[in-house]
């Protein structure tokens, strides 16, 4: 790996496209949500500006269908302007204003009108479908000139209405309205269908047309067969136009559609004298400074241009100065990391954040290198001075039997096997801790007898423990069993032994002793020996420590025996721990799971 990291896995690189990127998007999201935003605005006062138009139209053609003439419709034209903030222009087919909002907007009005103002010839709904407005009339229902009634009649038909209102509110509990037509013919209205009327409150003279009504229905009569005798068709026999404008009778030889449109047509002619003529409307908006808003000229665009470009500068130039910042720390962990010293270099950490929290870690790191280090030239060092010792003795032995100092008899082969055993016993020792601290250490459990597996090593250490006038006694009940390696475990129970007994004195006393306890097989070596002090405990099974340095490993061993027993005990799930009180007792207590 290189010394300089490359441009594009820099991290002051990303951070910086980064940081465009995020420039970029805002720039871009800013623009779309003011677009956004303006169209809908643009929307929204388009809306408007029809709801107006409709307002203006629907005002001024219910003047015209309830007016003979134009006459007094400047005041309406007024008003409207006032509310809408629109200029209104009112002329004849003609052009010629008949009134207008504003005088100079009546000068210079547009190429084209904007409604035609005619209540004999109006638009349909909108709210109808498209069967429905082919049979709707054309002709505003405000319009209603020789069908309206007296003031006699209105009140006449008011009382039959509030009798039939009050009669089916006795009969069904049903509240009915009474709302009243343009003509001034009222009718009932409630919230549930029509079945509630029942035919008992029904009253017929309310159905029934009045004088008024009968006149001029009779007049439309005479008009519908007019328009039949030029179109030749003939008409039932008799014709009787009821309320509503419906021709009643059979009319199986007639064209429907045509007498339809005969009735409409009559209906106009009738009322052509009563409604204004048609007249052309100029609705004219205002200008609008808004707009300027909206200037896409040259100058408007160098200013966004403009704008874009500080914006994405500063976000640059911000992002250079923190990703230096946390660039810088950073480095100084790299040259520290890469320091030619043996050892690692302290980093100084001079944050709390996480670049903080990676040199605080780098430094724990650090020293746990070098403790392992320590440890392990300590480790190769106790190694050497360990096989240093047999390895003397046999060539010392060797060099004197080849220079004829001393006899190869039984004696010196012995005592030459006994120092290769001794490096034999040291070299197994060390195996068995590379293979448990490389996790290669191979077990084979099964079920033991653990009172008889305590008998065969008790067994085998008697013999040292009378020649050392040492006494061993166990406890351990019948049927007490454990999944476990035999070998390792005799092993571990071994190696606790025979370091009870060496460090026991004469008439000392060694006990064995395994019990059950919760989820798990306790094994006790106690031992009435020298005990080992308070501040060597958590030392004990560390490898190659001996309570006392003086001791040779003749009488101490090779200080690899309570390591390999940790060792064992873990690799079986197990843990092992020690308690000593000096010159009393001394206890090893082995727990493995049962």
């Amino acid at each position: 790996m290189t010394s300089e990291v490359p441009l594009r896995n820099s991290l002051l690189f990303r951070l910086l496209v980064t940081s465009v990127l995020i420039s970029l998007v805002s720039i871009g999201a800013t623009a779309w949500l003011t677009v956004r935003g303006t169209t809908v605005a643009i929307e929204q006062e388009r809306g408007q500006v029809l709801a107006d138009d409709a307002t203006i139209q629907e005002t001024l053609e219910g003047f015209a269908a309830t007016h003979s003439d134009w006459q007094g419709v400047e005041r309406t034209v007024l008003d409207l302007s006032r509310s809408t903030g629109r200029t209104i222009v009112l002329t004849t087919r003609a052009r010629q204003t008949i009134a207008a909002s504003h005088r100079p907007a009546a000068e210079r009005l547009p190429l084209n009108e904007s409604a035609v103002i005619d209540p004999l010839h109006v638009a349909p709904s909108k709210a109808r479908s498209i069967d429905q407005a082919e049979q709707a009339s054309r002709i505003d229902p405000r319009a209603v000139g020789p069908y309206r009634l007296p003031a006699e009649e209105r009140a006449k038909l008011r009382r039959l209405a509030r009798d039939e209102v009050d009669c089916l509110y006795d009969r069904t509990g049903v509240r009915a309205h009474i709302v009243e037509e343009a003509s001034g013919r009222p009718t009932l209205h409630t919230t549930r269908t029509s079945g509630e009327f029942i035919p008992a409150c029904r009253s017929k003279d309310l159905g029934t047309p009045t004088p008024t009504e009968a006149a001029a229905l009779a007049e439309l009569t005479g008009l519908v067969r007019g328009c039949a005798e030029r179109h030749h068709v003939r008409l039932p026999e008799p014709l009787t136009i009821a309320l509503g404008f419906r021709v009643d009778g059979d009319d199986s030889t007639a064209s429907s559609a045509v007498v339809d449109d005969c009735v409409e047509e009559g209906r106009r002619e009738q009322l052509a004298t009563y409604v204004a003529p048609a007249a052309l409307l100029f609705v004219i908006s205002p200008p609008r400074s808004a707009t300027a808003a909206f200037d896409l000229s040259p100058a408007g665009t160098l200013r966004v241009l403009v704008t874009t470009g500080l914006v994405l500068t500063a976000t640059v130039a911000v992002t250079a100065v923190i990703a230096t910042r946390l660039v810088r720390p950073l480095r100084a962990l790299t040259h520290a990391a890469r320091a030619p010293s043996g050892r690692h270099v302290r980093i100084p950490v001079t944050a709390k954040d996480e670049t903080g929290y990676l040199a605080a870690a780098l430094n724990d790191l650090s020293e746990r290198r070098e403790r392992t280090d320590e440890q392990r030239r300590v480790m190769v060092s106790d190694i050497a001075h360990e096989l240093r010792t047999p390895l003397t003795n046999i060539r010392g032995w060797l060099d004197a039997a080849q220079d004829g100092l001393a006899e190869t008899d039984s004696a010196l082969l012995t005592s030459l096997q006994e120092e290769a055993e001794l490096l034999q016993h040291i070299v197994d020792d060390l195996q068995v801790l590379a293979a448990a601290d490389a996790g290669t250490l191979r077990l084979r459990p099964e079920d033991l007898d653990l009172r008889d597996l305590i008998k065969q090593i008790v067994s085998a250490h008697r013999a040292t423990a009378q020649a050392g006038g040492v006494e061993i006694a166990v406890h351990a009940p019948d049927g007490l069993s454990v999944h476990a390696d035999p070998v390792r475990l005799r092993q571990v129970l071994g190696n606790l032994l025979s370091n009870a007994i060496r460090h026991t004195p004469p008439a000392g006393r060694v006990t064995l002793s395994a019990r059950r306890v919760a989820g798990a097989v306790a094994i006790e070596v106690k031992d009435t020996g020298s005990g080992i002090r308070e501040a060597d405990l958590p030392r004990v099974f560390d490898r190659f420590w001996r309570a006392e340095q003086s001791r040779s490993r003749r009488t101490g061993g090779s200080g690899l025996g309570l390591s390999i027993v940790r060792q064992l005990v873990r690799a079986h799930g197990g843990d092992v721990s020690v308690a000593s009180r000096p010159h009393v007792e001394t206890v090893f207590l082995v727990r493995l799971p049962s």
